[in-house]
C-alpha cells in the first residue's frame, strides 16, 4: 500500500476498502494506547506479533458501545478518511474526493469532497454534506467548519436533532461550538414527514432566527410564529421553548381554564431554576370574575433535608370584597448536632393557614392541604439511639367553620412528648425471642372547652409490652402481656368535681395460626393452594372510663386488621374490656412458579364471652356475643381483569351493614375500565365508575400497542372520565368527563370536572389543552386532573430513556 504525499494520488476501486481497514486498524491502535495518529494514514509498518496473552490490568477491547464521545480538555483525538480518491500533503491538507467521508471522536463529515487543512484544523465540504454530531444530522450543499471546536457555518442545511426527534430547514447555521448553533430564517418541528402529496406539518415554528442550546436543551426564537394547521396561534417578538423535559428557567406556557366560581381565569407561570436542587415558580393569575392571585412555590432538596413553601395572595377579591391570603409549608429531614454522642435530630414541619373560613370553599383546586375545614400546623423534633426513641411536638389546628355545617374544635397538643424502647428476639435466661417494648407519652390538650364541653388536660400515660413468639413455616403462636397507666390532671372539674384521675388496665392476648398447602388446578392451571386458619383471644378486665373525658380516641374501623387487634378504640383515652375471641381463615390461590396471588378469600368474625362496658361518651355497651360476619374476595385470575370486595353481613338481621364491592378490566395498555359499588346502611350509598379507552375500538381500529407513555400511533381518540352517584341524593356528586386526541406530533385534551362543595354548591370548570410534542403545552392543564381521578390513567406520550447517539450513526 502506497503513503499519500505531495504529489501521489490514490486511484484504485479497492482504495475506499483499503483505507477503511487501515483506519479501522489504527482506533484498534489508539484504544490500546499503542499509537496517536492525526491526519491521513501512517507509514507502513512491521508485520504484525503474534497474539499475547492478557494479564491482569491490561485493557482488552470490548463490544460496548460508549455512549459518551472519546476526548476532553488536553486530548487529542485522531481523525479518520476514507474516500474513492485522496490525496494531499502529510501534517499540512488532505483532499477526499468522490464518497469522502471524516471522522474524529462523536463527529463525521461526509461529502461529495472534503478539504481538510490539518495546520488549521479547518474542513471545507461541498456537495451532498451531511454531518452527524452525536447523533445530531444536518444535511446541505455547503459546510466549512474547525473541527476541534465545531465553529464554522453551514449554508441551508436542514437539520435533526436526537433528543426529541425534532427537525427544521434554515438558509444558514452558524455553530458556536458542538453544542450552540444559530439558524438564520429557520424552522422546527416534530412532526414526521409523510409520503403523502401535500403534506405538511401539523405545527411548525417559523422564525428569522432560533438559538438551539443542546447543552442546556433549549431553543429561543426571535420573530417567531407558532402556526397551527396552517393557521397563526401564537406569534412573540422571543419566547423560548424546551429540547427536552430538562428544567430551565423562564416562562412557563400560559395556561387557561373556565371556572364557574372564577370565570375565566388565564396563568402565566415563571420558573426559576436556582439549582440543580433549588427551584420556585412564580404563578400569577388573572380571574375574571375576582381579580388577580399572586401564588408562588419554593421548593428545596439536600443530602439530609427537604422543604417544600407555597404562598398565595389576592390583593381584592370580588368575590368577598376582599384581600385573601394563604400558606403551607412542608419540611423534613435530620441535622447532625456535631456531637458523636447525639447524632442526628430530626426535624418535621407541616405548616397551614389562610386568611377567612371561606377560603376552602372559594379555592376548591387549591393546594389539597389548604382546602380541607381542619389545617394542622404541626411541628416536631425527634432523636433516636439505638433501641430509644424521642419525640417532641406541637399540633394546633385552624379550623374553617361554616354556619350550616358546624365543627367541633379537635383538641390542639401544645406540646407532646413521646419516648420508647423497643427490643426484638432478644434472649433472657436461656428463654430467646422475646420481643418487648416501653412506651411513653405526655400530652398537653388545650381547645375550646366552652364547644368541647370538656376541660383542657395533662395527660401522661405508659405502655410496657413483652411478648414470645414461637414461628415455624407451618404454624406460630405469639402470647403478650400489656400494661397501661395513665393520668390526668384537669384544668377545671370533671362533673364528680375531681381535678385529676388515673388509670392502670393488664391485658393478655394470644394470637395463633396454621398454615396449610396443597397443589392442586383450576380452570385447566395449576397452583398452591392455602388454607390459613387464624384465632386471636384477648382478655382486658373492666376499668370504669365513664367520667373521663376523650380527647383522642374513636372507634376503631371493622376491617381484618382491626378485628386482630386488642383495642376496640384508637386513641389512649379509652381501653376496652374484653373477654373475646377472633377467628378467621384465609384461603389463597398462588402461581406455584411466580408466587403471585390469583385469589383471596377471607372470612372473620370476633365473639365475645362477656358485654363490652367501656364505650365512647353517650354509647351504649355493646352486649351482642357474636359480631357481624367480615368477608372478603380478591380475584386475579388473569392479568386483564380483577375483583375486590368486602362485606360486613350482620347474621341476625340477614343484612349487609356495609359492603365494597369493586372490579377493573385493563386488557392492555390506554384501557381501563374500573367500577365500584359503596354502601353503608342507612348512611350512604355510591357508585363510581372510572375510564380510559380509544374510541377507536369501536369501529375495529385497535391501533399498536408501543408501550406505557408511547401512545398507540396518530390518528387515535380516547374517552376518559369518572362518575360519582349518589344514590340516596340521586346526582351525581363528581365528575370528570375527557376528550383525548393523539397525532403523531401533537395531543389535544378537553375536560369538564364538577366538584361537589356542599350539599347545596358546587364547582364546575372547563380544562383544554394543546400539547405539541417536543415543544410547549398551551391552554390549561388537566394531565393533574385526570391522573388523581381516573383510575390507572396512563399519559399517552411519556420519555423515559434518552436515545442513544448512536441512534443516527451511520
Amino acid at each position: 500500500m502506497h503513503r499519500a504525499s505531495r504529489s501521489h494520488f490514490i486511484h484504485s476501486p479497492v482504495a475506499h476498502a483499503v483505507l477503511s481497514l487501515v483506519s479501522c486498524t489504527m482506533l484498534g491502535l489508539w484504544h490500546g494506547g499503542a499509537a496517536h495518529a492525526q491526519g491521513v494514514l501512517p507509514a507502513p509498518g512491521p508485520a504484525p506479533e503474534a497474539p499475547r496473552v492478557l494479564v491482569p490490568g491490561q485493557m482488552k477491547s470490548s463490544t460496548m458501545m460508549a455512549e459518551e464521545p472519546p476526548g476532553g480538555p488536553g486530548v487529542e483525538l485522531p481523525t479518520f478518511v476514507f474516500g474513492d480518491t485522496v490525496s494531499g500533503r502529510p501534517e499540512l491538507e488532505t483532499v477526499i474526493d468522490g464518497n469522502a467521508e471524516l471522522r474524529r471522536g462523536g463527529s463525521s463529515i461526509r461529502a461529495d469532497r472534503i478539504q481538510y487543512d490539518q495546520s488549521s484544523d479547518v474542513v471545507k465540504s461541498k456537495g451532498n454534506v451531511r454531518v452527524n454530531s452525536n447523533g445530531n444530522l444536518f444535511n446541505g450543499p455547503e459546510l466549512e467548519i474547525k473541527l476541534d471546536t465545531f465553529e464554522g457555518f453551514f449554508l441551508n442545511p436542514d437539520y435533526r436533532f436526537l433528543q426529541n426527534s425534532g427537525y427544521g430547514a434554515a438558509d444558514r447555521v452558524d455553530f458556536i461550538d458542538d453544542k450552540r448553533l444559530v439558524a438564520y430564517n429557520a424552522s422546527f418541528t416534530t412532526c414526521q414527514r409523510e409520503d403523502t402529496p401535500g403534506w405538511k406539518p401539523a405545527w411548525i415554528v417559523t422564525a428569522s432566527r432560533i438559538s438551539f442550546d443542546k447543552e442546556a436543551d433549549v431553543g429561543e426564537a426571535s420573530g417567531g410564529v407558532l402556526r397551527f394547521m396552517n393557521v397563526p396561534i401564537l406569534a412573540a417578538p422571543t419566547f423560548t421553548f424546551p429540547l427536552s423535559d430538562k428544567r430551565k428557567s423562564g416562562l412557563l406556557p400560559p395556561t387557561i381554564g373556565i371556572d364557574s366560581v372564577s370565570g375565566v381565569a388565564l396563568t402565566t407561570p415563571y420558573y426559576f431554576d436556582i439549582a440543580p436542587n433549588r427551584d420556585a415558580t412564580f404563578s400569577p393569575t388573572f380571574m375574571g370574575k375576582r381579580g388577580i392571585d399572586l401564588a408562588s412555590e419554593f421548593r428545596y432538596l439536600e443530602r439530609t433535608y427537604r422543604g417544600e413553601l407555597r404562598a398565595s395572595l389576592m390583593p381584592h377579591d370580588k368575590l368577598r370584597n376582599d384581600h385573601r391570603w394563604a400558606y403551607s409549608y412542608i419540611h423534613s429531614g435530620a441535622y447532625d448536632t456535631g456531637s458523636k454522642t447525639i447524632g442526628n435530630v430530626g426535624v418535621g414541619l407541616n405548616l397551614n393557614r389562610v386568611g377567612d373560613n371561606n377560603y376552602w370553599r372559594d379555592f376548591p383546586r387549591a393546594n389539597s392541604s389548604l382546602t380541607q375545614r381542619l389545617l394542622a400546623n404541626d411541628a416536631s423534633l425527634s432523636w433516636g439511639y439505638g433501641y430509644f426513641a424521642t419525640a417532641i411536638r406541637a399540633l394546633k389546628y385552624q379550623v374553617l367553620q361554616d354556619v350550616a355545617s358546624p365543627i367541633t374544635p379537635p383538641y390542639n397538643r401544645m406540646p407532646q412528648v413521646t419516648a420508647g424502647y423497643n427490643r426484638v428476639n432478644v434472649p433472657v435466661y436461656g428463654f430467646g425471642g422475646l420481643d418487648y417494648s416501653l412506651n411513653a407519652d405526655y400530652t398537653r390538650f388545650e381547645s375550646e372547652p366552652l364547644l368541647t364541653k370538656q376541660p383542657n388536660a395533662n395527660r401522661t400515660f405508659a405502655v410496657a409490652r413483652i411478648s414470645r413468639p414461637w414461628v415455624s413455616p407451618a404454624a406460630y403462636i405469639t402470647p403478650k402481656l400489656m400494661l397501661n397507666t395513665t393520668t390526668y390532671q384537669f384544668d377545671g372539674p370533671l362533673t364528680n368535681g375531681a381535678r385529676s384521675a388515673s388509670r392502670t388496665v393488664p391485658t393478655f392476648s394470644l394470637d395463633t395460626g396454621l398454615t396449610f398447602e396443597r397443589d392442586t388446578s383450576y380452570f385447566g392451571r395449576d397452583y398452591t393452594q392455602t388454607l390459613e386458619p387464624r384465632a386471636f383471644y384477648v382478655r382486658t378486665p373492666y376499668r370504669n372510663q365513664n367520667l373521663l373525658p376523650n380527647y383522642d380516641s374513636g372507634l376503631n374501623a371493622f376491617n381484618f386488621a382491626t378485628l386482630f387487634t386488642e383495642n376496640a378504640f384508637v386513641g389512649n383515652d379509652r381501653i376496652a374490656d374484653a373477654n373475646l375471641l377472633t377467628m378467621g381463615v384465609t384461603s389463597r390461590l398462588l402461581d406455584p412458579d411466580t408466587g403471585a396471588e390469583a385469589l383471596r378469600l377471607g372470612l372473620a368474625q370476633r365473639l365475645r364471652f362477656e358485654e363490652q362496658r367501656v364505650t365512647l361518651p353517650n354509647v351504649a355497651p355493646i352486649n351482642e356475643r357474636a359480631s357481624d360476619l367480615l368477608m372478603g374476595a380478591s380475584v386475579n385470575l388473569t392479568p386483564a381483569w380483577s375483583l375486590d370486595s368486602t362485606v360486613q353481613y350482620n347474621p341476625k338481621t340477614n343484612i349487609s351493614e356495609r359492603a365494597t364491592i369493586g372490579g377493573r378490566y385493563s386488557p392492555s395498555n390506554y384501557r381501563v375500565v374500573s367500577a365500584v359499588f359503596r354502601r353503608t346502611r342507612n348512611v350512604s350509598q355510591q357508585y363510581d365508575i372510572g375510564w380510559q379507552w380509544p374510541i377507536n375500538d369501536l369501529w375495529g381500529d385497535k391501533g399498536k400497542d408501543l408501550g406505557a407513555g408511547r401512545g398507540q400511533g396518530a390518528g387515535r381518540w380516547y374517552t376518559v372520565g369518572r362518575l360519582n352517584y349518589s344514590v340516596p341524593d340521586k346526582k351525581l356528586v363528581d365528575m370528570v368527563l375527557g376528550l383525548e386526541y393523539e397525532s403523531c406530533c401533537w395531543i389535544g385534551r378537553v375536560v369538564i370536572e364538577r366538584t361537589q362543595q356542599s350539599r347545596v354548591a358546587n364547582s364546575t370548570r372547563l380544562l383544554f389543552q394543546m400539547e405539541f410534542l417536543g415543544f410547549s403545552r398551551i391552554g390549561s392543564n388537566p394531565l393533574k386532573t385526570l391522573k388523581s381521578n381516573v383510575p390507572r390513567y396512563q399519559y399517552l406520550r411519556e420519555q423515559s430513556v434518552t436515545p442513544s447517539r448512536f441512534t443516527n450513526y451511520d
